[in-house]
């Protein structure tokens, strides 16, 4: 059974730092494509980043140079480092993991972690 559990939200606040963690079990971890995406409230769930099994990435545009999506693939662990939070940031991040980088970035087909509460609030 493919569980994907993800850690490190927090109320932070804007111009800080979080950095995610999703630790996958249940599937050969190398293999595949993960992604961190978010949902606010009110809104619909919205790709933020995504990374290969070969280790490309994309980022979302509201994220470029702010986040970093990196894997370890010895711990199966997906991390996304959040730096110079804004309050637009707030929302849950999910994690996904999907057999291809493809159907990661389309969210299809994918396995979802329960997500992980960021608030980014003075």
């Amino acid at each position: 059974q493919v569980q994907l559990v993800e850690s490190g939200g927090d109320l932070v606040q804007p111009g800080g730092s979080l950095r995610l963690s999703c630790a996958a079990s249940g599937l050969t971890f190398g293999a595949y494509g993960m992604g961190w995406y978010r949902q606010a409230q009110g809104k619909e769930r919205e790709l933020v980043a995504a990374i290969s099994s070969g280790n490309s990435s994309y980022y979302a545009d509201s994220v470029k140079g702010r986040f970093t999506i990196s894997r370890d693939d010895a711990k199966s662990t997906v991390y996304l480092q959040m730096n110079s939070l804004k309050p637009e940031d707030t929302a849950v991040y999910y994690c996904a993991a999907g057999r291809t980088f493809q159907m990661t970035m389309q969210g299809r087909n994918v396995y979802w972690g329960q997500g992980t509460h960021v608030t980014v609030s003075s």
